[in-house]
């Protein structure tokens, strides 16, 4: 690490710890001596406090079993909405590069492509949902990040850490990341308009890299309705050559009440992203690149409280993907890809509470077509049966056990078991224990994908694996902290090899991933004075990570070499009266790749029902690489403004 990193990491700690180490206590003022002003920001001080409780009351959204973030016994984190306004970014990627754990490996930033793993796994072993609606990208994985919800609608973001089949699925081997919507309560009016530049010309035509962009929206409330609609649009340049993008959401969720107890929701999203894919894929030679890839998004689900006793909720969903890769954008005629995927899921999720705890069952039924002039037209089907029940009736002692029984039309019947146990220690300390399994479905692309550069396998098995973490977690107040050690280990492992470069990549079960890992994160929220607040959060992450391989020796691995081996990530944001400030740090070091350090800052200061910022990001211009040979940008400078309007019930 460098002179100027060791100046980033230690400035963002070193100015969190000396805001709390001043010693700042409130001070009684009379009320009738406080101006508006004031009392908007004692408000918004105090918001910042009970936020951390409200966050401990939080229902994780698991579908069936209805269980507050503070008895959960599994490695969960949670960006909320306060720490979503106070991080320097625009982008729903860019959020989760700041959550220990999670490995976001951008091809390119503002949106345009992101591959997204957890504790060490693979980008396709981590599973995404909104609103627990299961958006995976079939055809090959790296275009599940496309989604159709600009920042300023989302609510929170649930991170579980570790198989969650019995929770969600097939697919989540590594984990699973559910974005929640925000759900209206009054009319609101929203904005964020912004713009920002590199200051650095580009190599053709000698102009400055520079992108823009706008997210509007806004909720409408009654009674027995409520509506939700925002849409977003960003464009650019770029950062280097052939990188412009262009991408647009639009996203749309309704509720109808239907008795007192009882509701209707509708989710609908359309994604957009066009995007100059300068070495993504296959560099050096794909410097002409090109790929447009569109997501559509529709759900139904209607909540049934049958009485006070049983609750039901049926549910269909349909995503509807495209994707339009070329090699060389300037002659469609070239190795140009196109690829229709649709994927149609029917499930019914409910819960029966007993005298004793609560029983969780669903079904679920899963359809998946790709149409595609390169890897083929085909189908298959995935049937799933959950079965959970979770008590703490016994004192000091929680328990949630299940399973995931799964049938899929080519690899046929598995069954995923799952147990978490915690004990209350005391009041604040709990120790918890969880040990669970889950698959991982090969995509499309890895069956059947056949270029001069790749060659799929149609006879992939689908990755298998078994999960045990123990862990202690403090909770108290202001503060909440959590550590843990994991093992994971994943059969079947899949990954594509070669001899030498010259070499097409293969696709095969070629290994046995085990992975041994320590999580440990941290959250400090605290009232420093009259309109002061501090936000301090801390995360590290350690992998160590051994293959038992079935090739030869000297064989090239895409996947095997790629995964972080330490994460460190700290964060701190302080407000008094109108002014906030944020400073942002992430250490990383990847096998077999050099470290480096990221600094990102937003200072922000509030006039009115405008709220104006200017983001730094990677203020010391480090040079760096997520995934496979793309260069990220260095520093970026960003000036906007968001305007928020509440206009009551």
């Amino acid at each position: 690490m460098n002179n100027r990193q060791i100046f980033a990491t230690a400035f963002v700690l070193g100015s969190a710890i000396a805001c709390n180490a001043f010693g700042f206590s409130p001070k009684s003022t009379p009320l009738s001596s406080r101006n508006s002003t004031t009392e908007s920001n004692i408000l918004q001080t105090a918001s910042l406090i009970d936020s951390l409780q409200q966050l401990n009351e939080v229902i994780i959204a698991e579908n069936r079993l209805q269980i507050p973030f503070n008895k959960q016994n599994r490695n969960i984190q949670i960006i909320d909405r306060k720490l979503i306004e106070s991080l320097p970014a625009k982008s729903l990627n860019e959020l989760l590069t700041y959550i220990p754990g999670v490995d976001l490996r951008q091809r390119g930033p503002f949106g345009s492509q992101a591959d997204i793993s957890m504790d060490g796994g693979t980008f396709e072993q981590t599973l995404i949902l909104i609103n627990g609606v299961k958006i995976n990208d079939i055809q090959s994985g790296h275009n599940t990040m496309n989604l159709p919800i600009p920042t300023e609608a989302i609510e929170r973001i649930e991170i579980l850490h570790g198989p969650a089949a019995r929770i969600y699925g097939i697919n989540s081997i590594s984990g699973a990341i559910n974005i929640v919507t925000i759900k209206p309560t009054k009319n609101t009016l929203h904005a964020n308009v912004y713009g920002g530049s590199s200051f650095k010309k580009s190599e053709t035509n000698d102009k400055f890299y520079l992108g823009k962009g706008a997210q509007i929206g806004g909720s409408y409330a009654k009674n027995l309705h409520n509506h939700l609609l925002y849409g977003g649009y960003e464009s650019g340049n770029g950062y280097r050559y052939n990188t412009d993008f262009e991408n647009y959401r639009l996203f749309y969720q309704g509720a109808l009440k239907t008795s007192e107890s009882d509701r209707f929701e509708l989710m609908a999203g359309i994604a957009r992203n066009a995007f100059g894919a300068n070495g993504f894929y296959a560099a050096p030679g794909d410097k002409e690149a090109y790929e447009i890839a569109s997501n559509n998004l529709l759900s139904a689900v209607y909540h049934v409280h049958v009485n006070d006793r049983l609750y039901i909720a049926p549910r269909l969903s349909m995503r509807n993907g495209k994707d339009d890769y070329r090699y060389i954008r300037q002659d469609l005629s070239k190795f140009r890809n196109q690829h229709t995927t649709q994927v149609f899921n029917a499930e019914i999720n409910s819960t029966y509470r007993l005298d004793a705890g609560s029983i969780g069952f669903g079904l679920e039924g899963r359809n998946e077509i790709i149409e595609s002039n390169n890897l083929g037209d085909h189908t298959r089907e995935n049937y799933g049966i959950y079965g959970e029940f979770s008590t703490d009736q016994i004192e000091r002692l929680s328990l949630n056990v299940g399973a995931y029984v799964n049938y899929n039309s080519k690899f046929g019947w598995q069954v995923f078991p799952g147990l978490d146990v915690g004990y209350d220690l005391s009041s604040d300390w709990k120790v918890f224990i969880n040990s669970g399994t889950g698959q991982r479905i090969p995509s499309f692309t890895d069956l059947y994908y056949n270029t001069p550069g790749n060659i799929g396998n149609a006879n992939l098995e689908a990755e298998t694996a078994w999960y045990a973490e123990g862990g202690v977690k403090y909770n108290r107040n202001h503060l909440s902290l959590q550590t843990s050690y994991f093992h994971r280990q994943t059969d079947n492992f899949t990954d594509w090899i070669k001899a030498v470069n010259t070499d097409p990549w293969q696709i095969g079960n070629f290994s046995q991933s085990n992975i041994n890992g320590i999580n440990v994160s941290g959250d400090y929220r605290t009232n420093l004075g009259v309109g002061q607040s501090l936000l301090l959060g801390l995360g590290y992450t350690y992998l160590s990570a051994s293959f038992k391989q079935n090739f030869a020796e000297g064989f090239i691995s895409k996947y095997a070499i790629e995964n972080l081996k330490h994460q460190a990530v700290a964060k701190a944001n302080y407000t008094y009266k109108s002014l906030g400030l944020t400073l942002a740090t992430r250490f990383c070091e990847r096998v077999n790749q050099k470290n480096y350090v990221l600094a990102d800052v937003r200072a922000s200061y509030k006039v009115g029902l405008c709220n104006i910022y200017a983001d730094f990001q990677n203020i010391f211009d480090v040079t760096y690489i997520e995934a496979a040979a793309v260069p990220m940008p260095g520093n970026w400078v960003s000036l906007g403004c968001k305007f928020s309007m509440d206009m009551g019930k």
